[in-house]
């Protein structure tokens, strides 16, 4: 045999969320495919596995359960999530007095809340099962990078010996241990300054336990607010509950560095110390003594980017291996999804005889496009996360961009379609500058009322369920369309965001007349402009 041969098609390092999941699909997309994946942690894991990404969204979603076909498993061994909910609650302990976003009732298209140790579990089963050469327990201890048409060779530690693997393709899916980024320094960082603590508690923490006002707890049918992902917010962070299919719920502080340090919140103690000054309500819950700490673990300066995750050179990056934004909006999987897709298409390309470096470099601008504007939501918005006014209205937007633009590409299966993206570059650009002239907007909207002390206090449940177009962008993400239908229906999402866009200008400058349109007023059609939301969404005074 050839010394220089690989012994495997695809090698990733790291058998987590990511490395798992690309295993399966590659696997799965061609069944000769010869994978190994190398992964530091013995299986099984512990369920309750300390790790961000429990709650999923709909690209992460659909991949879960539609791509890799682990339906079956999601809705028996987790739970089906009750959408995102948001309670305007800095300092109050009387929840069911103050203002509530989110949905009365599931919302079409489903997503879940991830055990994530048994959720990976789950994974390296199904992946022994397709015949993945799966070493857990095992250790890297060296990486060489071949030149030119040599194969990569990696040296891992397993059970006291070292074993070395070549391989056609590697893949870094480490997590923040980032192996073959540290390598080839590939590191970036941007400009999101935000940081994170988050434990996990016996037991699950539900939001109907802190009210007994029956209007209050029937808003919802079913009644089951805990297993949103909810969201308690204030000015310059939010926090977490996310429940687990094992019975434990995981809870998190997210917050702007510079509006409230990690030295207030970076012990256990601490971070309580700090829930009983901005959510009262949730610290008395947590100090009744039903939920027993499990673990506690900090991050300062989560976010970060990537200045490479494809290469023409048979190597890839995917998960936090290679960039991560921020958890508000649970976009990780989501993120996971497309770099794996696009791995997927480059070692297809890489075994068809296809040069490889021109499609790693156009899959790559497509998804640090997606990166970019993404990160928009989260730079610079913290200050206005307590804002009862502004914040709905911003959830509203951030979802029709996502559901207009980037969901509709991944579940028609066009995420890596070329084609399509020339056929449509017109309203993906459109789309594009929309966004970042809304969120410029609605950034000194939330600065202008914080100057002028303009406040939302009445108790509501804005209710995202009963706007109809946006449960039908959310239901639509899963019809079947041809080209022509496709096309048509980006079209007309893009029209809708510019209808929004109008109608929120116009609202904010009923708050603040002199307000700037940040560009955005040369990229809307006056021509129409059809209802989109309540006045009640605006305004305390409606």
């Amino acid at each position: 045999m050839d010394p220089s041969s690989p012994d495997t098609d695809v090698l990733i390092l790291g058998g987590g969320l990511a490395g798992l999941t690309l295993a399966l699909q590659l696997r799965q997309r061609n069944p000769e495919l010869r994978v190994t994946v190398i992964e530091r942690r013995t299986h099984p894991v512990r369920e309750a596995a300390h790790k961000v990404g429990e709650s999923t969204v709909e690209i992460g979603a659909h991949y879960f359960s539609d791509v890799l076909g682990l339906r079956e498993h999601l809705d028996e061994e987790q739970i089906r999530k009750f959408g995102f909910r948001f309670f305007f609650s800095d300092g109050r302990e009387d929840i069911d007095a103050c203002t509530e976003l989110g949905v009365s009732k599931l919302m079409p298209t489903p997503s879940w809340q991830l055990d994530r140790g048994r959720f990976e579990n789950f994974l390296g089963e199904r992946a022994r099962a397709l015949d993945v050469d799966f070493h857990d327990g095992s250790v890297v201890r060296a990486i060489d990078m071949g030149e030119g048409d040599a194969a990569h060779a990696v040296t891992f530690e397993q059970d006291g010996a070292n074993r070395s693997l070549r391989a056609r393709w590697l893949v870094d899916a480490s997590g923040r241990a980032g192996l073959l980024k540290r390598k080839l320094d590939l590191g970036q960082a941007n400009d999101h300054d935000a940081n994170a603590v988050w434990w996990r508690v016996e037991g699950i923490v539900d939001p109907n336990d802190w009210s007994r006002d029956p209007d209050w707890l029937q808003r919802c049918d079913p009644p089951d607010r805990w297993r949103s992902t909810n969201h308690m917010c204030g000015p310059g962070y939010w926090f977490w509950l996310i429940p687990l299919a094992s019975g434990a719920h995981s809870l998190g502080i997210v917050c702007d560095a510079k509006m409230h340090p990690l030295d207030t919140m970076k012990t256990h103690d601490k971070a309580m110390d700090w829930l009983r000054r901005h959510q009262p309500q949730v610290a008395a819950g947590l100090d009744a003594g039903a939920h027993a700490v499990k673990d506690f673990l900090f991050l300062r300066g989560f976010s970060y980017g990537c200045k490479r995750v494809f290469s023409g050179d048979r190597w890839a990056l995917t998960g936090e291996a290679g960039l991560f934004l921020d958890p508000f909006y649970s976009p990780g999987s989501d993120f996971i999804a497309i770099a794996n897709t696009y791995i997927c298409e480059l070692v297809e390309k890489d075994r068809a005889g296809a040069p490889v470096a021109p499609w790693a470099e156009i899959y790559q601008r497509l998804y640090f496009s997606f990166y970019e504007s993404t990160l928009t939501l989260y730079q610079d918005q913290y200050p206005l996360f307590g804002d009862a006014r502004v914040l709905p209205v911003k959830v509203i937007w951030d979802y029709t961009f996502y559901w207009a633009v980037l969901a509709p590409l991944f579940f028609s299966g066009r995420i890596a379609d070329v084609v399509a993206y020339d056929r449509l570059r017109a309203p993906l650009e459109a789309s594009r500058m929309l966004n970042a002239a809304m969120q410029r907007l609605l950034r000194e909207w939330g600065e202008r009322n914080a100057a002028n002390g303009l406040v939302e206090e009445r108790a509501r449940l804005l209710d995202q369920f009963k706007i109809d177009w946006f449960r039908e962008l959310n239901r639509g993400l899963d019809d079947v369309l041809d080209d022509d239908a496709f096309d048509a229906r980006i079209h007309a999402s893009v029209e809708r965001m510019r209808w929004l866009a109008a109608e929120i200008l116009g609202r904010v400058r009923g708050d603040h007349a002199d307000i700037g349109d940040h560009g955005l007023e040369a990229l809307l059609d006056r021509s129409q402009s059809p209802p989109s939301l309540d006045p009640q969404w605006y305004s305390a005074a409606a």
